[in-house]
């Protein structure tokens, strides 16, 4: 370009740098940074260790039986590449449309006299770190434990990184080339939002389907007409044509002591494939592509959504109803904020579904006593989606005012109203989700009256209290200057908040484990139904004082930090 002649290798590096100095940049000048190197250290080891664990029991489990060991460890791995698959190409399809067409550097990169095929490759490398980081590290205790089970070499472990590189590679430039085909149609602000809704609806089948499908039943030989159906079933392939069928084909083959060269070499060959293939479609398309990039998507006020918040909130002062709107108008305007509903309630329906498939009834003494205990540790699981929901949503709160902030805190709306209309616009979407979850699910288990009325009153408790975590750790650990709100969750913040959302649930439970037990050993046993006073004013009270406590303690605090930012 312009007569510049640039080396591709040296256009690549110098493409990447500033990005990787960036970040090295911002881990240096981070507050706190060896606090939170070693809790965050200490939280991906502990995972880790506990995939690593679960894999290894269930493979030693897989290779005790006779037969078909090796066939279950196999179809095990082939399910879990091709789950990793999905959620690539699902996540380089949105995250490509930020790397390529709408990050703030851009302008400067397509005017620099770099070559259109490194300006790809490094954008291309930049998708695949953004995107698959939480699939390489989930895969990591995955390999590892097949490697231990099998007693694997060192050779083994250089295969599995071979391997997982083309396989990262192949989502991202299909990623990619669907990004790049769908903004020359349509202006790339508005290609963002139909992305959300067309990943988020594929999501959403691909949950619904892998559920329904219910792969236990591989657990489950019994379940099937015959011995010959079974075992035809644990060799029949995912796919054949799929990236993730090779790479597991590839590492078993290698574990079996049968490596299969075909299966490692089209892995490759096919990623190099799709790299030129990408390239030249960037070539091709990406100039007509960025200059739609600079549209923007015509929005309209939500005039009915003003006039619905005027009517429920008349009463309340002019300033409350501004701001409730606001927030309301916020969350509406960014589509992949609002076309998160539609996954989260596919989600909801198949933890539903996989409550009524528990197998509970095995006698009336023992169903009772199973589905009473499940249907009062179902008030942690519950508990536990709503809290993800809260670091969705409610999490985000602060961060997403972003360098407008000042503006707030330069106005004469008192600080307290501001996050008041933040935590009354994120608990009522939450309430409305938690209280059917629990009721639903306590009612298809036909737990008794008493179960049903605790958990309910608890459910609502914790609600609040989630809501009060939420709000309060993302004004403590704000991202005012992110691009993708979808970032701000998986933050350092994100990671507190949901370690203290985690304790909190514990704790409850925990407090009102000893008056249920006695309740359910009186009924199990043939004793008299009613629980104890004492224990149950005891388990109750500890519970609402843990719960008023993470209502008020984060609220102020977040408040506190709020009005000690100087803009």
């Amino acid at each position: 370009m312009n007569g510049v002649a640039v080396h591709p290798r040296a256009g690549l590096l110098w493409l990447l740098r500033p990005k990787l100095r960036t970040r090295i940049n911002r881990a240096r000048t981070d507050e706190g940074r060896t606090f939170k190197a070693l809790l965050l250290g200490f939280v991906g080891l502990f995972f880790w260790t506990l995939i690593f664990a679960v894999i290894f029991r269930m493979l030693l489990y897989f290779r005790g039986t006779q037969g078909i060991g090796d066939l279950l460890s196999a179809k095990l791995l082939g399910l879990a590449f091709l789950t990793f698959l999905m959620i690539l190409i699902l996540s380089n399809v949105i995250t490509a449309l930020s790397t390529f067409f709408l990050s703030e550097d851009l302008e400067f990169v397509v005017a620099a006299p770099v070559e259109a095929e490194t300006v790809y490759a490094a954008r291309l490398v930049e998708t695949i770190v953004d995107s698959s980081w939480m699939v390489a590290l989930l895969a990591i205790p995955l390999l590892a434990a097949y490697g231990a089970v099998y007693a694997a070499g060192p050779l083994y472990y250089v295969l599995a990184v071979t391997t997982v590189i083309p396989f990262l590679i192949i989502p991202a430039v299909a990623g990619s080339a669907v990004t790049l085909l769908l903004v020359n149609v349509f202006p790339a602000r508005r290609t963002r939002d139909l992305l959300a809704l067309i990943g988020l609806f594929a999501a959403a089948g691909v949950v619904a389907l892998f559920r329904f499908l219910r792969p236990e039943r591989l657990m489950s030989p019994d379940e099937f007409s015959s011995l010959v159906d079974f075992v035809g079933a644990l060799q029949a392939p995912t796919s054949t044509w799929l990236p993730s069928e090779w790479a597991s084909e590839t590492l078993m083959s290698f574990l079996a002591g049968r490596f299969d060269w075909f299966s490692f070499a089209f892995l490759w060959s096919s990623a190099a494939a799709a790299f030129v293939i990408g390239a030249w479609l960037h070539g091709r398309f990406f100039d007509a592509g960025f200059t739609r990039a600079q549209e923007g998507a015509e929005r309209k006020a939500g005039r009915r959504r003003s006039r619905l918040v005027d009517g429920l909130l008349g009463s309340r002062p002019p300033s409350t109803r501004v701001l409730v709107a606001k927030e309301i108008h916020v969350f509406f305007r960014d589509t992949t904020q609002w076309s998160q509903l539609i996954l989260l309630g596919v989600l909801v329906a198949v933890y539903v579904y996989n409550i009524t498939v528990l197998p509970l009834y095995t006698g009336e003494q023992v169903s009772f006593l199973l589905i009473n205990a499940v249907s009062f540790l179902n008030l942690g699981l519950a508990g536990f989606v709503v809290a993800a929901i809260a670091a969705r949503f409610v999490f985000p709160a602060i961060s997403i005012e972003g360098r407008m902030m000042w503006l707030l805190r330069s106005s004469p709306l008192d600080v307290r109203r501001v996050f008041w209309s933040k935590y009354w616009v994120g608990t009522v979407p939450l309430l409305a989700v938690a209280l059917p979850l629990i009721v639903v699910t306590n009612v298809v288990l036909e737990a008794t009256p008493f179960i049903l009325v605790l958990t309910t009153l608890t459910m609502v408790g914790v609600t609040f209290a989630l809501t009060s975590l939420a709000l309060g750790f993302g004004a403590l650990y704000p991202n005012y200057d992110t691009e993708n709100v979808a970032e701000i969750p998986t933050s350092f913040g994100g990671l507190l908040f949901m370690m203290a959302a985690v304790s909190y649930l514990a704790g409850v439970v925990i407090l009102e484990a000893w008056p249920v037990y006695l309740y359910l050993n009186s009924r199990f046993t043939g004793g008299a139904a009613e629980v104890g006073l004492a224990p149950l004013l005891m388990g109750v009270s500890g519970a609402a004082i843990l719960t008023a406590l993470a209502v008020v303690l984060p609220l102020r605090a977040g408040m506190q930090r709020v009005q000690s930012i100087d803009f």
